[in-house]
């Protein structure tokens, strides 16, 4: 990616190993699961490690730029600055708690209050995903590069991919409706992200209002480099540019070809469980 934000790639991509490097080492040890209050799930001292690294990492690099993430305490940032970038140091720390192996580090960036590039990486495999929206998506493992890009038509029928940890009913609803026989359970959202740039899923659905903007910025830049939709299950794109930063509407990945028969069917499971999207 030799283009705008091949620089931003390049230390993201330097700082999501060095982070993975973190959660790794602490992989390996007997380590601490704290429970954050409200229901915020799990956290680690991976996480808050992983995170340090990161967004000091990001304000040496681009000292005029936005941070928010998710184990940092003030993320005001993209109702004040042009540049934002958006962190996750650990997606998926149910998954790093039962070893599956299934988290990632996600780093994206957002300009203008769009997403616009981003690298979701994944330590235990040593694969990473890196994006620029308009350029390019490719997956770098064990040192080679393969470029991505959607195939032309989705599988008929469609592939699935969900998430491992939270099984919803509203998603298996859509499911049935779709005629959908192929379902693949991986942990978050970054990888799941991946699955769909790989095309090896034609559509990622997932129900719930726990989700961030740090869990989306990246995959979203991955997903849209390599020619797919990205954005709420009512179809609308999300902006990073104020102070809303959880995702209320749920996120949707697919194939953009599949859009038109995937919406209507979200739609309706949504009204028939009294929680329409519009």
């Amino acid at each position: 990616m030799s283009v705008d934000f091949a620089r931003e790639i390049e230390v993201a991509t330097r700082l999501a190993h060095e982070a993975g490097e973190i959660l790794l080492e602490v992989y390996e040890t007997d380590f601490e699961v704290i429970d954050k209050p409200e229901g915020g799930g799990p956290v680690t001292i991976a996480d808050e490690r992983a995170n340090e690294l990161i967004v000091s990492g990001l304000r040496a690099a681009f000292p005029t730029d936005g941070i928010v993430a998710e184990e940092s305490i003030d993320n005001s940032d993209p109702a004040r600055v042009e540049r934002c970038w958006f962190v996750d140091p650990l997606d998926g720390t149910k998954e790093f708690v039962q070893h599956t192996g299934d988290f990632a580090v996600h780093i994206g960036l957002a300009v203008g209050g769009e997403a616009v590039a981003g690298v979701v990486y994944q330590p235990v495999q040593d694969r990473l995903f890196a994006g620029i929206i308009g350029v390019g998506c490719e997956l770098i493992e064990a040192g080679a590069r393969r470029p991505l890009h959607l195939p032309s038509a989705p599988a008929d029928p469609l592939r699935l991919v969900v998430s491992r940890a939270h099984r919803s009913p509203r998603v298996l609803e859509i499911s049935e409706r779709l005629s959908i026989e192929e379902v693949e359970h991986r942990g978050s959202v970054g990888l799941k992200c991946g699955i769909v740039a790989l095309g090896e899923a034609d559509l990622y659905v997932h129900a719930s209002r726990l989700s961030y903007r740090w869990d989306a910025c990246a995959p979203e830049a991955i997903v849209r480099a390599a020619g797919g939709f990205f954005g709420s299950m009512a179809g609308q794109p999300y902006r990073y540019d104020g102070d809303e930063l959880q995702n209320v509407r749920g996120i949707l990945a697919c194939h953009p070809a599949a859009l038109p028969r995937v919406l209507p069917v979200i739609e309706a499971v949504a009204r028939d469980a009294g929680r329409p999207l519009r």
